[in-house]
């Protein structure tokens, strides 16, 4: 641990020709942002951190405000060499700072972030389940009456709308972001030709990430998870929020394992946004 002088650490706010050494930094706790999530993170919201005289970033935390009344704060990191002086609070301190005082902040703690987060007068609200798997195997449920397409841009109108509903707030900014860095972004169609659902598979240097996925139910969200998964050659991860049993153990039929369940966590909130029950799969932690 640095124990001299700290005023030599500079709190500012990142930008694009930070994502290198932001990469660094995310790789030397064990985390996996490549260049393509950082630019939507930065794209979608703001990253403050912490560099030390010689330049070099020690600390990150970043915050995704939604449209109405929600923002998520994630990539809280700090260099090993650097912890224990008050970075990655003073980061996320910033973070908070940059919003109004009427705006919901949620995070997904790691444990060993949850009491600092708690300090900071944030709750835990609820929990996700973090899912991985090594070897994928189909569910074929039928496709019923609902047919799969391909993304056309004429339908991310109705996709931010799900969305919305989906997930307690309007985030079309940072869709349009995540559909354009996605492998692959699919809509599910109902006999009248409305869209019922809609999932996004996006890859980064470990996983295959499963999500968003927005549902009416859980079997149509297991026919989107089959039509993102068959045919991947390597790891997938899909965190599923905690309302979701049912498609739980669909997903633990399908090879996925619970590796764990990290608690989200509201600051000027005591409660989850307003949610309609089809988020299936989140996009990832730090977009909430």
């Amino acid at each position: 641990m640095i124990t001299g002088n700290v005023s030599k650490l500079h709190l500012v706010q990142f930008d694009r020709k930070d994502i290198p050494t932001l990469i660094e930094l995310s790789k030397s706790v064990g985390w996996d942002y490549d260049e393509r999530e950082i630019d939507t993170v930065l794209s979608a919201g703001n990253v403050f951190g912490h560099k030390n005289s010689k330049g070099k970033i020690i600390s990150s935390a970043a915050i995704i405000p939604y449209e109405k009344s929600v923002a998520s704060i994630g990539m809280v990191i700090v260099n090993k060499e650097y912890r224990g002086i008050g970075l990655g609070k003073e980061a996320t301190q910033q973070c908070i700072n940059s919003l109004s005082s009427n705006i919901a902040i949620m995070l997904i703690a790691t444990e060993e972030g949850k009491l600092l987060y708690e300090k900071m007068g944030f709750q835990i609200v609820d929990r996700v389940h973090k899912y991985i798997c090594n070897t994928y195997s189909p569910s074929h449920l039928s496709h019923g009456t609902v047919t799969i397409e391909r993304f056309r841009a004429s339908d991310l109108h109705k996709i931010i709308e799900l969305d919305e509903a989906a997930y307690g707030d309007r985030r079309s900014c940072f869709l349009k972001h995540r559909i354009n860095q996605s492998e692959e972004c699919i809509v599910v169609k109902n006999s009248t030709r409305n869209i019922v659902g809609f999932g996004l598979s996006i890859l980064n240097p470990i996983n295959l990430i499963i999500g968003p996925i927005v549902a009416i139910d859980s079997q149509v969200a297991s026919v989107i998870l089959d039509k993102l998964a068959i045919g991947h050659k390597g790891k997938l991860r899909i965190d599923i929020p905690s309302s979701n049993d049912v498609f739980r153990k669909a997903v633990e039929k399908c090879g996925f394992l619970k590796v764990s369940s990290p608690p989200v966590m509201m600051l000027n909130s005591t409660k989850m946004p307003g949610r309609n029950g089809e988020l299936f799969g989140i996009s990832a932690q730090v977009f909430g």
